[in-house]
């Protein structure tokens, strides 16, 4: 386990009497461009370790409101690499929900970081064991427990994952790290603890999640899995093998819609020329593999674009959940002094440019461009039957 920080211990509880907490409250607004100023200031009332320690956490508490919302964010307390991996509120949330719904009552949360999920479990009723190597980031999930009212039903526990007994718990959740001293760890079993471990480690309760990289290889999912894909707002947050569920099911989950799609192995769709309407599934769908079953409910007449590409197009407007849609007004082979040409003929002032097996990068695409005008359009760089091409449209109405 890594060795205690004493002074960062310090440093923390500080933060946690009367001074630190009305410290903390004062910086609520404060702008970090102004922070020399600020701490200038603060300076004169308050210890400098202090005040140092507060700006920390105020700039922490800044960050964290993307991802718990304003009323949690100003209310807890951070760690820089807690709130860079700690899960979204809205995806735990969900997650929280999945594992009441299959009767859980106690979890036990191995690699509970700053304690995110085991917040969203315990807001559901359900006891939890949070449990860190990090002593530090104990303190931290205590705090957080203590501050959202949430502690009787909270018990953290410094200790090694790989030695905690979970026989006693209706199910297990891990989180392993997925970022190191140098970044993004890309090789499973470099994971802390590897993934191996985990996954054996999900499979001694009647119930667990294991949350991994959203882009696992489908080869790596272990057989008596269930693997989810899970967006929020279009953006692919996480993937998660759930035990005890439904082995072997592909599924992907869209937030804060919640709309779910389960795979149904179906065979891909048939390439076809472009329709009226271009069909972008939701990332979530592209990762669970599941553009076939988005085809489907499309209708009859909905295919692929190219065999290579994830856009599905058809001749109808039909609504689904899992899939953008667009109206597509030209098709044509990829041709940077045409798309020029028809962008000033047009007065195209704004451009939402989207690839997808396409080379050209959109941002220096734009830059060629020079757009001016009123007008908007979407321009699509990607492949059709195999041949580099380029659909402009708009956004489609809905066919409600």
């Amino acid at each position: 386990m890594p060795a205690p920080n004493p002074a960062a211990t310090d440093a923390f509880t500080a933060l946690l009497t009367e001074e630190g907490r009305a410290l903390l409250e004062q910086l609520r607004a404060y702008d970090p461009a102004q922070e020399l100023a600020t701490a200038t200031r603060l300076r004169r009332d308050h210890p400098a370790e202090l005040v140092s320690a507060a700006l920390g956490q105020a700039r922490l508490r800044q960050r964290a409101v993307a991802k718990f919302g304003a009323e949690d964010a100003y209310r807890m307390f951070f760690t820089p690499n807690g709130v860079e991996q700690a899960t979204r509120a809205v995806v735990a949330a969900y997650r929280a929900r999945r594992f009441e719904a299959l009767g859980v009552r106690r979890v036990a949360d191995l690699c509970c970081g700053i304690g995110g999920d085991a917040i969203a479990l315990a807001r559901v009723g359900i006891a939890v064991l949070a449990v860190d190597r990090d002593p530090l980031t104990c303190e931290v999930v205590r705090a957080n427990a203590e501050a959202l009212g949430l502690a009787d039903l909270i018990e953290v526990r410094h200790a090694d994952v790989t030695e905690v007994d979970t026989s006693s718990y209706d199910a297990v959740f891990v989180d392993p790290a997925r970022r190191g001293g140098r970044g993004r760890i890309f090789d499973p079993e470099a994971y802390s603890p590897p993934l191996s471990w985990a996954i054996e480690a999900a499979r001694t309760a009647p119930h667990a999640a294991l949350k991994i990289a959203p882009g696992v290889p489908h080869e790596a999912i272990p057989e008596d899995a269930e693997a989810e894909w899970i967006s929020d707002g279009g953006d692919v947050k996480e993937a998660v093998l759930w035990f005890g569920t439904r082995p072997g099911a592909r599924r992907a989950t869209l937030l804060p819609g919640g709309a779910s799609l389960v795979g149904r192995d179906l065979p891909d769709p048939a390439v076809r020329p472009v329709g009226r309407y271009l069909y972008e599934p939701d990332g979530a769908v592209i990762r669970a593999h599941l553009v076939a079953e988005v085809a489907e409910e499309l209708g009859g007449d909905a295919g692929l674009i190219d065999e290579t590409i994830a856009y599905v197009t058809s001749d109808e407007l039909r609504d689904s959940a899992y899939a953008a849609a667009y109206e597509i007004t030209d098709v044509l082979p990829f041709n940077l002094k045409r798309l020029k040409a028809i962008v000033r003929e047009r007065e195209i002032g704004v451009a939402v440019i989207k690839k997808r097996g396409s080379a050209v990068e959109p941002e220096e695409l734009r830059k060629k461009l020079k757009l001016a005008g009123a007008n908007s359009c979407v321009i699509v760089l990607t492949r059709v039957a195999g041949a580099p091409a380029m659909l402009l449209g708009r956004p489609a109405r809905s066919a409600g």
